[in-house]
C-alpha cells in the first residue's frame, strides 16, 4: 500500500498521559514510543519530541475532551488529525496503549484516516455557549416534571387543568401552595380567566392534601428553575455578542421556515459558516446522520436506519421541521404530508429535517437567502404523474376518466 507520509506519529491520548509513536518511513519502517503527561509541561516536551523526529503529520483519537488540550498545544507545528474512535479501531486481540499508538500511526501514513470536522475557535466557543443552553433547558424540564410529580403525590391536578404549570397562573398557585395556602377556592382565584377550563374543574383540583415536606420540596425546584433561568439569560446575552461576526448568516438562516433564533445559533455553531469543509451537501446530510446508513450484503439492503452522528445538531433540526412542516402553503408542509401518507410521520419528518439542512448548506455556501419553491412544486415539476395519479384514484373509486391537455 502506498505511503503518503513519511514521517508521521499516532496518539493514543488519556486524562493523565498521551503515548505518542513516531513513524518514520525507510527500508524498513522505524517505529519509536514515547509516554509524555498531559499537563503544559509534558504537551510541550511532546511537541519538541515530534519536532526532533521531524514529524509532519499527528493523528489522534477524539476521546472526550481530553484531545483538545493536545490538539492546542500541537496546533501549528504540525498538521493535525482527529480520528473518529469508532474509525479506526483496532482489530481484537493484545490491546495496548503502544500498540493503538502504532496502529493510528499505520493507518495516517497509508491516509485510512478520515479527518474530522474540527471548526475554528469563535465557532467552537459559540457551540459550547449553545450547547450548554440547551442543558440548562433540559434540567429546566427535568425540574418542572419533578413538580409534577410532588404535585401529584399531594393530589393537586394542577397539571390536569392547566397547559403551562409553570405560566403565570399555575406559578402564581404554587407560589401561594409554598407560602401555606390550601383553601381550593383562594387558590382558584389565582388563575386567571383565560384558562380553557372552568371555576369548578380548577377548584376541585386544587383540592389536594399539600403537606410541609411538599412545600419544602416544590420551594426547592422553584428556586432551581428560577435559578436556571436567569443562567439561560446570561447565556442568551453572551450568545447574542458571540453572533455579531454572523449576524448576516443568522440573518439569512433565519428566512428558512421552523426556524428561530435559538435554532439559527445551534445550526451555526455546529456546522459553522465555512462550507467548504463538505465536499457537498449530500456529505453534510450524512455527517448529520438523517440520511439512512449502507448496509447491503448478496445485492439485499438490510438496515435502512438513520446514522448515527451530530446528537446536537439532528435535534434541533427536527424540532425545526416539526415547525416547518406546520407551516402553511409551503414546500416543506407538503413534502411532509406526501411522505406522511407513505413512510409515516417519524421518516417525512426527517426528511424535512434533511431538506432544511440541504437548504442551510446553500444558504451559508453562496450566501443567498432561503427560495420558496411554493406548495405546488411537486405539481408543477411533473404535471402529467400528478394527472395520472389522480385519474387512478378516480377510476378507483368507479368512475371513467379521460385526460386530455387544455386548449
Amino acid at each position: 500500500m502506498k505511503v503518503l507520509y513519511e514521517r508521521c506519529a499516532g496518539l493514543d491520548v488519556h486524562q493523565r498521559e498521551v503515548v505518542a509513536c513516531a513513524r518514520v518511513q525507510g527500508p524498513k519502517v522505524a517505529r519509536e514510543l514515547q509516554r509524555f503527561e498531559t499537563t503544559t509541561k509534558g504537551l510541550l516536551e511532546l511537541v519538541e519530541w515530534l519536532i526532533g523526529r521531524g514529524c509532519t503529520h499527528v493523528a489522534m483519537e477524539a476521546t472526550g475532551v481530553y484531545w483538545k488540550p493536545v490538539w492546542h498545544v500541537l496546533e501549528g507545528h504540525v498538521e493535525l488529525v482527529l480520528a473518529n474512535a469508532a474509525h479506526v479501531r483496532n482489530v481484537p486481540g493484545r490491546k495496548t496503549d503502544m500498540s493503538d499508538a502504532a496502529w493510528i500511526s499505520d493507518l495516517l501514513a497509508h491516509g485510512l484516516i478520515t479527518a474530522s470536522f474540527i471548526p475554528p475557535t469563535p465557532i467552537q466557543e459559540l457551540r459550547d455557549l449553545t450547547r450548554t443552553r440547551r442543558q440548562l433547558v433540559r434540567e429546566i424540564t427535568q425540574h418542572t416534571q419533578r413538580i409534577q410529580r410532588v404535585l401529584e403525590d399531594a393530589n393537586i391536578k394542577l397539571a390536569s387543568v392547566v397547559s403551562d404549570v409553570l405560566g403565570m397562573s399555575g406559578r402564581r398557585i404554587l407560589d401561594a401552595i409554598v407560602a401555606g395556602e390550601s383553601d381550593p377556592e383562594k387558590l382558584r382565584a389565582l388563575g386567571s380567566e383565560r384558562l380553557k377550563c372552568s371555576d369548578h374543574e380548577l377548584r376541585e383540583a386544587l383540592r389536594g392534601c399539600a403537606t410541609a415536606h411538599h412545600r419544602f420540596l416544590l420551594r426547592q425546584h422553584l428556586g432551581t428553575i428560577d435559578h436556571l433561568r436567569r443562567a439561560v439569560e446570561d447565556f442568551d446575552a453572551q450568545i447574542a455578542r458571540q453572533l455579531e461576526p454572523f449576524r448576516a448568516e443568522i440573518e439569512r438562516l433565519l428566512t428558512l421556515p421552523g426556524v428561530q433564533e435559538v435554532a439559527a445559533a445551534s445550526i451555526l455553531a455546529e456546522i459553522g459558516a465555512d462550507m467548504s469543509c463538505f465536499p457537498s451537501a449530500a456529505h453534510l446530510v450524512s455527517w448529520a446522520g438523517l440520511c439512512p446508513r449502507m448496509d447491503e450484503s448478496a445485492g439485499k439492503r438490510r438496515v435502512t436506519r438513520l446514522k448515527k452522528g451530530a446528537p446536537w445538531l439532528k435535534p434541533v433540526l427536527v424540532q425545526c421541521a416539526w415547525g416547518a412542516a406546520r407551516t402553511k402553503r409551503t414546500y416543506t408542509q407538503v413534502q411532509f404530508l406526501r411522505l406522511k401518507a407513505r413512510r409515516g410521520p417519524m421518516k417525512a419528518v426527517v426528511a424535512v429535517a434533511a431538506t432544511l439542512l440541504t437548504a442551510s448548506y446553500y444558504i451559508l455556501r453562496d450566501g443567498v437567502t432561503y427560495h420558496e419553491l411554493g406548495p405546488d412544486h411537486f405539481v408543477r415539476r411533473d404535471r402529467s404523474r400528478a394527472a395520472q395519479r389522480l385519474a387512478r384514484r378516480i377510476r378507483e373509486l368507479g368512475y371513467e376518466v379521460t385526460i386530455r391537455p387544455a386548449a
